[in-house]
């Protein structure tokens, strides 16, 4: 199953109205691009959810003993700067973000772009629109992004204001100075 998109333009959902349609609909995934279309997506399989969640504790259990700021899975909306709203696979942002939002900001949709992501790729996304995702995250500030493809066993690389660099069938991969000292181990993952 792959993602269907609604053109929702002459609707213009409000933000309280986007986060409302979510919470009401908590079996559904949703984004919004920055043209306002609702993006439904299907849930992951087996396989791809259990990689996630390998992704998400090997980040979680590195700021855990770093305390460097604060890491989300899948399950959490980010309003980019653009407008869009997203929910990576993975995402972390530093401490001076979390502690610089209000309590309301911190129970919604975070009004900002995570500093690290990674998408995962299942079998039923396509490629293309996985890339797109992640030129976004870097237009709107992502400092580091990690496109991990499953399929071709590649890991595509996305830094500010850099060339996109891909990787053939790495093992790790350095979170370099903006998860200084961590190391993504990808042995479980492919």
């Amino acid at each position: 199953m792959t993602s269907f998109t609604l053109n929702l333009q002459s609707i213009q959902l409000t933000d309280e109205q986007y986060f409302q349609l979510c919470i009401n609909n908590r079996d559904l995934r949703f984004e919004r691009n920055a043209n306002g279309d609702l993006i439904i997506m299907p849930p992951t399989g087996g396989t791809t959810g259990n990689r996630n969640a390998g992704l998400t504790a090997q980040l979680w259990f590195w700021n855990e003993l770093n305390k460097l700021g604060m890491v989300f899975d899948s399950s959490t909306g980010f309003k980019l700067p653009n407008g869009a709203d997203r929910a990576p696979d993975v995402a972390w942002i530093p401490l001076d973000k979390w502690n610089a939002l209000t309590g309301e900001q911190q129970q919604k949709f975070l009004p900002l772009c995570p500093d690290f992501v990674i998408e995962l790729r299942s079998p039923s996304d396509s490629l293309k629109t996985l890339q797109e995702k992640m030129l976004e995250y870097r237009e709107n500030g992502t400092r580091l992004g990690w496109l991990i493809d499953r399929i071709s066993k590649k890991v595509e690389i996305y830094r500010l204001e850099q060339d996109v660099e891909i990787l053939d069938s790495p093992m790790t991969l350095s979170g370099e100075n903006i998860l200084p000292g961590f190391v993504l181990n990808l042995e479980t993952i492919w």
